[in-house]
């Protein structure tokens, strides 16, 4: 992954190029959103344990997570694109990283002023109710599995993509940012002070984003 901050950076990018980017936002988007999507995991595996034994057949927990995968690929196809972006604009160092003060204020500022907006809400009520959202949304049937798994990663999407957009201001390639994105994701979904700790981090990004406006 190093090696491909330092290729990207140094020619225009040829087919090849944008494959391995895409990869490498797929993969990282598996790594950093499928612990989130754990307890819907759960609840979906046994109801299709429960089943089995009533005699019945739903199809594998696996259905379900490559539709809730597959939002996060499209995801990834948007990310390559924005980071492409970014690159012929100058705008990231050879590690992914934001090189301008301003453009990683406004990415600050933008998803912290997300996370009071309505949308966030909604969507993360839905994350955090795994049991209800399976009740309201479940059907039968391999369509309806990958349907049910899309339509709890768009909800997952649509909380958290800005969370995503702050990759490029801690580094794409910084692990302990990754680790640290993760968690608090992890936590703003599953700890029972999730919408109260999503405000607190959006104060904190607000105040870091107008501080780095300030100075820059």
């Amino acid at each position: 992954m190093p090696g491909m901050g330092d290729m990207t950076a140094l020619h225009p990018w040829t087919a090849l190029d944008a494959a391995l980017t895409f990869a490498m936002w797929a993969v990282m988007m598996v790594g950093m959103m499928l612990p989130s999507a754990t307890p819907m995991t759960l609840i979906y595996a046994g109801v299709v344990r429960k089943a089995a034994r009533e005699g019945s057949v739903l199809p594998p927990t696996a259905v379900f997570v490559a539709g809730y995968l597959w939002a996060w690929t499209l995801f990834s196809a948007a990310a390559t694109a924005a980071q492409w972006g970014l690159e012929q604009a100058a705008l990231l160092s050879p590690m992914l990283v934001s090189t301008s003060p301003k453009l990683g204020a406004a990415l600050l500022i933008a998803a912290g002023i997300w996370q009071f907006t309505p949308w966030k809400d909604v969507c993360l009520s839905h994350c955090r109710n795994p049991v209800l959202f399976f009740a309201q949304n479940f059907s039968p049937g391999v369509r309806g599995a990958l349907r049910l798994g899309f339509r709890y990663g768009l909800y997952c999407l649509g909380c958290c993509w800005l969370i995503m957009a702050l990759l490029f201001v801690g580094g794409v390639m910084n692990l302990l940012w990754i680790a640290a994105l993760t968690l608090f994701v992890l936590a703003e979904k599953v700890f029972a002070r999730g919408l109260w700790g999503a405000r607190v981090a959006g104060v904190a990004m607000i105040a870091v984003g107008a501080w780095l406006f300030a100075v820059a």
